[in-house]
Order: C-alpha cells, then sequence, then structure tokens
C-alpha cells in the first residue's frame, strides 16, 4: 500500500462490506441469547457471549484502521504488523456496544414497519427483533421494490438502508419526502456507514432519525419507539383536523342551506298594483337582514324590512321568525293596517332578553291604493327615501329598537305619494361602508347619491357599484338590502 484511496466513498465502502457479516454474526447471536434459559446446554450461553465480544472487537478495529487516520498511519508504517495494535485477551475485551436487555419487552407503541436492505440476513434478523417487539414487518431488498409496496400498502415507520444497488436509501427517501401520499411517514436510516455527513444528509432530507449497524437494541428499540409515538400523535392530529375540516364542511352547508332559505322568503319583483324591485347580497357571514311585502286586502299593501343586530344563525333565525309572524298576520289582536301597533306588537312578543340579547330594527309602511297615502313606522330603522322627481325627503317615524323596552310605544306617520314617485328602503349596510382609511359616507352624501340614480331612472345594480367603489372590495361587511318601489 502506497498511497491513501483517493476517493472517501472507497473506504466507507470497504468497512460497509467487512462490516456486514459481523453484524449478521451479532444480529443472530444477541436474539439467540435473549433466548438463553431454552439454551441447551447452558454452555452455549457462554460461547454466544464470546462471539459477540470477537464481533465487536473487529468492528471496533474495523472503524479503527479503515478510517482515513488510520489508513494514513498504515501508509507511514513500514508494515502491517508493526502498525496493528496486538489483540487482546478475550475475557478482558469490553464491548464498544451493549447486548441490551436480556428479553427484548414488547413496545410501548407497536406498528407496522417495512425493512429496506438489499441484505436479506439483515432483513431477517431485524425483522425478527421488530416482531418480538409486537410490531407487524414487510421487507423490501432493493429500492424500486420498497417504493412499489409503499404506494400499495399502509405503513407506521420505514427502516431504509442507504448503500443498496440501483435506488439507494438517500434516493428512496428523497422520492418519498417529494410525495404527498409517502411524506408523512417517517423514515429511520440505517447502514454500516457512520460518517457524520451521512447523518447529516439523511436528516436534511427528512429522516426521522439514524442508526448505524450494529444495532444497540435497547437504543434500536428506544428510536422506533419514539418515532412510532410521534407517527401515532400525528396521525391523531390529522385525525382531528379532518373532523374539523368535515364539521366546517357541514356547518357550511348547513349556513349555505339557510341563507338559500332567507332568501327564499323574499318574494319576486312585481310590477302591478306598483313596481317594486330589490337587491339583497348576503355577507360573508349568515346575516339578520330580511325584507317583503304582500298584499293585507285588496287596497292596503304591506312594506317592510328589519335587521337583526349582529351576524350568525341566531340572527337570522330571528330576522326569520319576524319574518314570518308579519306575513302570516300571527300577532294575536294586531290591526296589520296600523303600522304602530304592528310594531307595538312585535316589541312585546320579540323582547331581547328572550332572544339572547339581540334586537332589530325595522322599517314597517302600508300604502293604501285607493287614497295613495302611505302610512308608515320606525323602530330605530334608518328612513326611508322618497324621490318625487324634483326632491328627496326623509321618510322616518320616531321608534325605539325592537326588544329594547318592554312597552314602548312607537308613532305612525302618514303621507300622500304622488305618481310616479319612488321610495327607497333599505338596511343601514347600504350605506355604512368605509373606504380604504376608514372614513364613512355621511347619510346626506347617501341622499345625494340616491337622487342621482333615481333621477336618471339608473339601475339599482349603480348603487351596488358606487358602494364597492367607495370601499374598495366587492364583499359588504354588512347584509345589503334595498328595494325599490315605484308608484
Amino acid at each position: 500500500m502506497s498511497d491513501i484511496p483517493s476517493h472517501p466513498l472507497s473506504l466507507a465502502q470497504v468497512r460497509h462490506d467487512m462490516r456486514t457479516p459481523l453484524n449478521h454474526i451479532l444480529g443472530f447471536s444477541e436474539l439467540l441469547a435473549e433466548d438463553a434459559d431454552t439454551i441447551q446446554p447452558p454452555e452455549l450461553k457462554s460461547d454466544l457471549d464470546k462471539i459477540q465480544t470477537a464481533a465487536k472487537t473487529l468492528l471496533e478495529l474495523i472503524d479503527t484502521h479503515l478510517s482515513e487516520d488510520g489508513v494514513r498511519q498504515l501508509v507511514q508504517s513500514d508494515t502491517l504488523a508493526e502498525s496493528a495494535p496486538a489483540l487482546p485477551p478475550m475475557e478482558k475485551i469490553t464491548p464498544s456496544i451493549e447486548s441490551g436487555d436480556a428479553h427484548d419487552p414488547v413496545a410501548r407503541v407497536s406498528g407496522r414497519i417495512l425493512v429496506v436492505d438489499d441484505n436479506p440476513a439483515n432483513c431477517e434478523t431485524l425483522s425478527r427483533r421488530l416482531n418480538k417487539q409486537g410490531h407487524e414487518t414487510a421487507v423490501a431488498h432493493h429500492g424500486e421494490a420498497a417504493l412499489r409496496i409503499l404506494r400499495t400498502e399502509t405503513f407506521d415507520l420505514v427502516l431504509l438502508d442507504i448503500l443498496m444497488p440501483g435506488i439507494d436509501g438517500y434516493a428512496v427517501l428523497q422520492e418519498m419526502k417529494s410525495d404527498h401520499a409517502l411524506r408523512h411517514i417517517p423514515v429511520i436510516m440505517i447502514s454500516a456507514l457512520d460518517e457524520i455527513d451521512s447523518v447529516v444528509h439523511c436528516i436534511e432530507s427528512g429522516a426521522e432519525d439514524y442508526l448505524s449497524k450494529p444495532f444497540n437494541p435497547t437504543l434500536l428499540r428506544a428510536r422506533i419507539g419514539a418515532s412510532l409515538e410521534k407517527k401515532a400523535l400525528r396521525d391523531d392530529e390529522q385525525r382531528h383536523l379532518r373532523v374539523i375540516e368535515e364539521t366546517q364542511e357541514r356547518l357550511k352547508h348547513e349556513l349555505d342551506e339557510a341563507a338559500r332559505y332567507v332568501r327564499s322568503i323574499i318574494p319576486e319583483p312585481i310590477t302591478t298594483p306598483v313596481q317594486i324591485d330589490w337587491r339583497y347580497i348576503p355577507s360573508t357571514e349568515l346575516g339578520g337582514d330580511a325584507f317583503g311585502y304582500h298584499m293585507i286586502d285588496d287596497s292596503h299593501l304591506a312594506i317592510y324590512l328589519l335587521d337583526v343586530c349582529g351576524h350568525g344563525v341566531g340572527a337570522s333565525l330571528l330576522s326569520v321568525t319576524a319574518m314570518n309572524v308579519i306575513r302570516s298576520g300571527s300577532l294575536a289582536g294586531t290591526n296589520f293596517l296600523k303600522p304602530s301597533e304592528v310594531l307595538f306588537a312585535l316589541n312585546e312578543a320579540f323582547p331581547m332578553e328572550r332572544q339572547n340579547n339581540m334586537y332589530f330594527t325595522i322599517w314597517y309602511g302600508v300604502y293604501d291604493m285607493t287614497t295613495r297615502v302611505l302610512t308608515h313606522a320606525s323602530g330605530g330603522h334608518p328612513p326611508a327615501l322618497l324621490f318625487d322627481g324634483t326632491r328627496m325627503t326623509d321618510v322616518r317615524a320616531p321608534g325605539l329598537l325592537i326588544g329594547a323596552m318592554e312597552g314602548a310605544e312607537f308613532q305612525s306617520e302618514s303621507m300622500e305619494i304622488p305618481p310616479g314617485a319612488e321610495l327607497f328602503v333599505f338596511s343601514d349596510g347600504v350605506y355604512e361602508v368605509k373606504n380604504t382609511e376608514g372614513g364613512m359616507v355621511s347619510f346626506e352624501d347617501f341622499q345625494q347619491v340616491v337622487m342621482g340614480v333615481a333621477d336618471t331612472d339608473a339601475d339599482l345594480d349603480c348603487l351596488i357599484d358606487w358602494a364597492r367603489d367607495f370601499q374598495g372590495s366587492a364583499a359588504f361587511e354588512d347584509d345589503y338590502s334595498l328595494m325599490r318601489i315605484r308608484f
């Protein structure tokens, strides 16, 4: 020998090839030693101990003299015999690797483990040890087989040898971590190589851990147990996440169903006896707006819009319930031709302390088609806007929020509607929009925008476009509810 091998992997390969049969000897002798109570004759136990000690000593010598430093010393020496230390007596050698417990206990967490090694004897010894610990095992003797098995069967852990012909352990690991279906399976790399760069490379590539041959049984059991416990925790997290996602999806479906129901109770636009058009855009959450209109008798048309505080299922249920009460006329003893009586009855029927502290605002009007008189009342709601062709008038009447105070009185107001006039009834979400700087539109400015739409006979979508342009976003934070009545 006149020079150190030029490629660093050559020494590693030599160590690997020389250590492999010694690992087999250690593995099988340790398995036999664990069954010492059943070994006959008893002297075999002592012989097995000597075999393990000798094998471990040879492993130490291989690691010492087949390292780069060891080869360098050999090259500089005159002869191999002069440089090699004398082999100590067998009985005085202290093994560098403890043999572990005499009996391999059942693992705290068991799992299904794939053992990948090109050497059948390695697979045999490792599988037998894992089976004794309560694990279920399968084997693959090369990288292609390992990937094929992983894609067709379910495993909790992979013990993956580094040096294999064809696709080596590094390539299998990289393929697993790039595959969405396999990347969650923990991998422990195993090899007779013990260079630090191999350890770093494996961990950086996504390996869970690294073990060198020959295996310390206690360390092997601990590393596998830790990996399986972490895998079990990750699986539990994924199951909980799936339950949460399924619950959220189911809740979203139910909220969508609720939103469709709210929309279904809004009557279709009409052209007689008056012309009514509307726009309704729910906010990102299930909202509390609702509105409608219906004939009370042959000559009286009821028009109403209510807005429950807040959002969500509770607000939506309250708005739908109140709407159905108005539509069905089921407030006992109430004259629905008189808006003040309707609001008084609603206030008594829906006190906020019985509605989870929720209240609502409402605008309610009755139009008499024979006299062209509109009688209206308001419970804390924004005024409606009447455009008579030349000017815009607030249509409001004083009144508290519905449900805020028991026994509250409400006042009705009346006004004659000229032919061709237009009435706009809306929720506060139509004009209470904020721009990107947090600024809001004043109600007076909003009146001017509405008057421009009415004066030019523009479509209601113009008001929606105006609000979206002002806030710089297509989504509304509050429900957008708007009716336009042309008399």
